[in-house]
């Protein structure tokens, strides 16, 4: 085991590699590491074992993350002269692309929720192991770890221990305690947490404040009072250096002052492989053809079908299982149901460390409410994470509640993540079959589900398969094209009815996969239709019709173009024109066109 004064060299020599990095690089924050160093040394060289976890939520001060992996022997130390190239895994920001990194950071605020998910994750999968994450004074006053810090509590998290870099200095300016750590600590008990007050540049009481926190029953924090730019006297606690890196003369008078740390350690730090992904098929109900059912409620049985073949899914809810549907799931498997409360980017963030650590988490929330937390569901997806998200309550066809609780931004929040899936059943045996895909795709999946019940257009035998679509009415002689997805579809299929009365012919597509979509096929469709083609959706114009318009450039719109407000749900999609009539009006208006 290292002692005090070889924990204090490994420090001075992590702060060289800080330097050295970012003054090759040309860029990155070698202050912010220089205030953790000694917590950096003490952690990868004493406190961390094989089965614990470490996220550096202050992402900005990857390159000290980068100098212990390469310290510990898991990066050769001339790599580190690569930070931030574009061909080199040691980014600007901690990402998957280096194999050791299980959350992405850098967007301050969210290390803590993912610790928590993590912590969560080892309780139910029976790992003693413990989740570490250290964090910026800077980031503390993001909402987000308040949130955390609440759940972290309820759920008497022992395996999670917090650290606070408290270096005083912000990006612009002294952060808003500066160096008060008492009223860190207050805040931290105040929400349950044991706390423990540093001096984060001594050894020996970070040691001492490590044994606490394993001892501890709960969460448990360690607020370090530190200095950025330690050990430089042209640095140290001097505003102004945020995010700047020292240039080649700046870099020999900072080194000249450390002077020369030849000293190696071993690390028990080990990488674990999470295990891979595999899907596991379920067996559905037996809708009949006719009956009515919401697709929230086919999400929910069907939810419960998969718990039960596959141990690994999880679900994490933001008090609205009962109105998602989740509700069913969390009955049948208590131990695979986690509560996030009203804290939509807690629920995200604990969703990515479950994801981490090799769960599939199922996120189901009102649509609307996911906005609140895209910032969490964006570095999902830099975490390479594997996440279920389902947003209910969609569009003005929720009715009376009004427009804050219509999801009508949610579409183009999935569709523009480079890597997503987003999929939109409009019944039970869509949802079905499109849950089977969800739940077969590893990554980002967004699926969109309908408050009021519709009926049930396809047979049980029917699949659908990510990237295409079905045509549920057509002819050798369409006069135009309608596209349409979730309760929009119904309107559609009505619509066919109208104006085959009057002799006219439309082609009516089920669009149930968004993203991907089959653009050569909607394209023959629209040209058997004489070019003339239409969305229909419940959504904000900015939904569907604008992202297949890079296949159909002249497609015409029927969506949510203004404000909505409260009313019945035929109220609403008749005064925003997505229902039927208005179908038949642009039909019969472009035929004549």
């Amino acid at each position: 085991m290292a002692s005090v004064d070889e924990l204090g060299l490994m420090a001075e020599k992590l702060r060289i590699d800080s330097m050295r990095s970012t003054t090759a690089a040309g860029s990155g924050h070698p202050t912010s590491c220089m205030s953790a160093a000694e917590i950096m040394s003490t952690l990868f060289f004493h406190e961390l074992g094989e089965e614990d976890e470490f996220i550096l939520s202050k992402g900005h001060a990857a390159p000290i993350l980068w100098s212990a992996y390469a310290e510990a022997g898991f990066v050769p130390l001339e790599e580190l002269e690569t930070l931030r190239e574009i061909t080199s895994r040691l980014e600007g920001h901690p990402t998957p692309r280096m194999p050791l990194i299980r959350v992405a950071t850098g967007s301050l605020g969210q290390g803590l929720a993912a610790g928590a998910g993590m912590a969560l994750a080892k309780r139910l999968a029976g790992d003693s192991g413990r989740v570490y994450v250290l964090m910026g004074d800077g980031e503390v006053a993001e909402g987000s770890v308040w949130e955390t810090a609440n759940t972290a509590a309820y759920y008497g998290l022992g395996g999670l221990c917090a650290i606070i870099d408290v270096n005083r200095l912000g990006q612009s300016g002294p952060t808003m305690h500066g160096h008060d750590t008492e009223a860190y600590a207050r805040k931290l008990e105040a929400f349950g947490w044991e706390a423990a007050q540093v001096d984060g540049h001594r050894v020996e009481e970070l040691l001492a404040a490590f044994r606490d926190a394993r001892k501890s029953r709960g969460p448990f924090a360690i607020v370090a009072r530190t200095f950025k730019g330690r050990g430089v006297s042209f640095l140290e606690d001097k505003e102004g250096w945020h995010g700047k890196a020292l240039n080649r003369e700046q870099l020999g008078r900072a080194l000249a002052e450390i002077g020369e740390v030849g000293i190696s350690l071993p690390s028990k730090v080990r990488y674990r492989r999470p295990p891979p992904f595999e899907f596991v098929d379920f067996i559905g109900d037996d809708y009949e053809m006719g009956d009515r059912v919401s697709t929230r409620k086919a999400f929910g049985n069907a939810l419960v079908k998969i718990g039960k073949v596959d141990e690994r899914v999880v679900v994490v809810d933001a008090d609205v299982r009962n109105s998602t549907m989740t509700e069913a799931f969390c009955k049948e498997f208590p131990d695979r149901c986690f509560q996030a409360f009203i804290a939509e980017q807690n629920m995200v963030g604990m969703a990515i460390g479950f994801s981490a650590m090799g769960f599939v988490p199922v996120i189901s929330t009102f649509a609307t409410f996911l906005t609140r937390a895209h910032d969490f569901i964006r570095m999902a997806q830099y975490s390479r994470s594997n996440i279920k998200f389902v947003g209910s309550h969609v569009g003005v066809s929720i009715g009376q509640d009004g427009p804050s609780q219509m999801g009508l931004e949610d579409l183009p929040m999935f569709l523009s993540m480079p890597d997503s899936i987003v999929l939109y059943p409009s019944d039970a045996v869509s949802t079905e079959g499109l849950m089977r895909e969800m739940m077969r795709f590893e990554g980002i999946a967004y699926l969109r589900t309908t408050r009021g019940e519709t009926p049930v257009v396809y047979g049980g035998e029917e699949e659908f398969p990510l990237g295409g679509f079905k045509v549920l009415k057509r002819s050798d002689n369409d006069d135009a094209l309608v596209i349409s997805a979730g309760i929009t579809l119904n309107e559609a299929l009505t619509a066919y009815e109208i104006l085959r009365e009057k002799g006219i012919s439309i082609r009516v597509i089920d669009l149930y996969s968004i993203k991907p979509f089959d653009s050569a096929g909607l394209v023959k469709n629209a040209q058997e239709c004489k070019e003339r083609a239409m969305v229909v959706e419940d959504h904000y114009c900015y939904g569907i019709a604008s992202y297949i318009s890079e296949a159909l450039e002249h497609i015409r719109k029927l969506c949510i173009s203004g404000i909505p407000r409260s009313g019945s749900p035929q109220e609403l999609m008749e005064e925003y024109g997505i229902v039927a009539s208005s179908i038949v009006q642009l039909a019969e208006s472009i035929i004549k066109d």
